[in-house]
């Protein structure tokens, strides 16, 4: 495999970052997530951990070298971060279970398969179009589908805020999961939190996504987001990689991708698995924050390593 990748993420108008972004890869696979932690609910930035750390660790047990079967994996992945959320809730007896929307997308063979709760998305562009795209799931999208409102009314919509589904609520999440999607050269993933895409129009983003390198499309997109929300803007989060799909295809020159990072992966040996996925529990703005501790997290991070390694139902 051989991608360049870029990722930025800007806290707006919010006293605490609570969108989580990263990627993990191994000689034959390339997992991507990005979560967005729910403000209306308690510590919506630990559910957006949890639910990181726990894709990441299923991952690297289970690509070896790759995901043998990529739609079962992010399904039952994201049913076991609800799980530990919800487990975490418990253990530290919280009133309410903290939320959180996802999207990951998982990449082996030049085959991308993606899957999301909630209004985090994906894009899928190649040659300034949209091939595919995440749909949300939110009250207005309910009504575009029964005809009760226009497309145009996105944006604009008084309930286009309103979700109906995610991971930590007490009823299960609904994961949706796409179906494969070839990948050729060229082409351009990005996934990203609603406070990049609420604020810009969906031509907009591939205008900008195929007209410049991600390195300089991302935190443009993402400045421009944040500058229109203005002071009581959400967090505005990004992660996009173009792909180059086989390791005989040469790689970009430094100049064209602009310091992005380009990865090959081809002289990796198969039980090695890289991640820039971390805990995460720094707060934008410490002093601003008294919803959660970072000891809490670090003991929720090692329980959820801890029930993964031990679970029966690990997937294969």
């Amino acid at each position: 495999m051989q991608f360049s990748v870029y990722q930025e993420s800007q806290i707006g108008g919010r006293k605490v970052n609570q969108d989580r972004m990263g990627y993990s890869f191994t000689r034959d696979a390339l997992l991507l997530v990005l979560a967005d932690g729910m403000g209306g609910h308690l510590r919506g930035e630990v559910a957006a951990s949890i639910f990181m750390q726990t894709m990441s660790t299923l991952f690297q047990q289970n690509a070896q070298p790759y995901v043998k079967k990529p739609e079962r994996f992010l399904e039952e992945a994201f049913m076991q971060a609800h799980e530990e959320i919800h487990r975490y809730r418990a253990t530290n007896n919280l009133p309410d279970t903290p939320r959180t929307t996802a999207v990951a997308c998982l990449i082996q063979h030049n085959i991308a398969t993606w899957a999301h709760c909630g209004d985090s998305r994906l894009y899928w562009m190649r040659r300034g179009q949209i091939l595919g795209r995440t749909r949300d799931h939110s009250h207005i999208e309910h009504l575009i589908d029964k005809g009760l409102a226009d497309p145009s009314e996105r944006a604009t919509h008084p309930d286009r805020n309103k979700l109906y589904n995610c991971i930590g609520a007490s009823s299960l999440p609904r994961v949706d999961v796409a179906r494969p999607a070839g990948l050729q050269s060229g082409d351009i993933l990005m996934l990203c939190s609603d406070g990049l895409w609420s604020m810009l129009s969906d031509e907009d983003l591939v205008h900008r996504l195929t007209t410049q390198t991600i390195v300089r499309a991302i935190p443009e997109m993402i400045s421009t987001a944040t500058a229109i929300a203005g002071e009581k803007g959400d967090n505005a989060t990004a992660l996009a990689i173009m792909w180059q799909g086989s390791p005989d295809v040469e790689a970009p020159s430094a100049e064209g991708v602009d310091m992005a990072t380009v990865i090959s992966t081809m002289m990796l040996p198969d039980n090695l698995v890289s991640t820039t996925i971390t805990a995460n529990t720094e707060p934008e703005n410490p002093s601003e924050v008294d919803a959660f501790n970072d000891d809490e997290i670090e003991k929720a991070i090692a329980e959820i390593r801890g029930a993964i390694e031990k679970s029966s139902q690990i997937i294969k």
